[in-house]
């Protein structure tokens, strides 16, 4: 039998605010469900198709939350920012509210693909080292790049403050100063560090996939969306 909640305590689980705001909206007749206008926070509607509007914005019930964004530039990935705004500020308000976190952080210089969400255990399996999720990073070089250099981070460069050669697992050019890297790890300023350390230097930094799935080419700086079943499966594949 499908779970069935009151609608206070559903919009309270969605991110609406307290229990007493989202009491007060449904009776101020701010809310629908299912099409339907509902004005009593006790009734209960079950959990399954649960669609939803408030104040006329609509709205599907979601036990957790997948997000995909293209992060833009000058905008950095945590909560308490210093010197640039937050990706947050992008996110409709009940989703901050329910706690998402963005699973693994880009500089506040890079953009391109970045997952969030509010589930543990999904954050937790896309962003372990022990499961060496792949991510690829289109590499804007400001000299060109030459075969050696490309043997080099294929063959592993050395780090400071690394007591081994970190090698890329894959490395593409694709034009004369832009090249496609392949990590399974996430160290600190990693991609800027390798590129360096062959003697070159990044002008610009875009995450383009993780895992099986790529950026979207109709996704804008910016814009977030919902990732789809078949998104999450690609990743859970990965």
């Amino acid at each position: 039998m499908a779970k069935k909640l009151d609608l206070e305590r559903i919009l309270h689980k969605q991110g609406f605010g307290s229990r007493k705001l989202c009491r007060i909206m449904i009776i101020n007749e701010e809310i629908t469900v299912n099409g339907v206008l509902c004005d009593d926070p006790d009734m209960e509607f079950s959990l399954e198709n649960l669609s939803y509007t408030i104040k006329g914005e609509p709205w599907e019930y979601r036990e957790k939350s997948y997000l995909m964004m293209h992060k833009p530039g000058n905008y950095e990935c945590s909560h308490k920012t210093q010197h640039h705004p937050t990706i947050y500020s992008l996110l409709p308000f009940p989703l901050v509210e329910r706690g998402v976190q963005c699973i693994g952080r880009l500089d506040e210089d890079t953009t391109g693909l970045i997952l969030i969400s509010d589930d543990g255990q999904f954050i937790h399996r896309m962003s372990s080292p022990k499961h060496k999720v792949p991510k690829v990073y289109e590499v804007t070089c400001k000299h060109p790049v030459s075969d050696a250099q490309i043997a080099h981070i294929l063959n592993g460069v050395q780090l400071v403050d690394e007591d081994a050669p970190i090698a890329a697992l894959a490395c593409d050019r694709i034009s004369e100063h832009i090249i496609h890297m392949t990590l399974a790890e996430g160290k600190y300023h990693q991609v800027k560090r390798m590129v360096a350390a062959i003697s070159n230097r990044v002008d610009g930094l875009k995450r383009i996939r993780i895992g099986r799935l790529s950026l979207p080419d109709d996704l804008k700086l910016g814009e977030w969306r919902w990732l789809s079943d078949e998104d999450i499966a690609n990743l859970s594949a990965s």
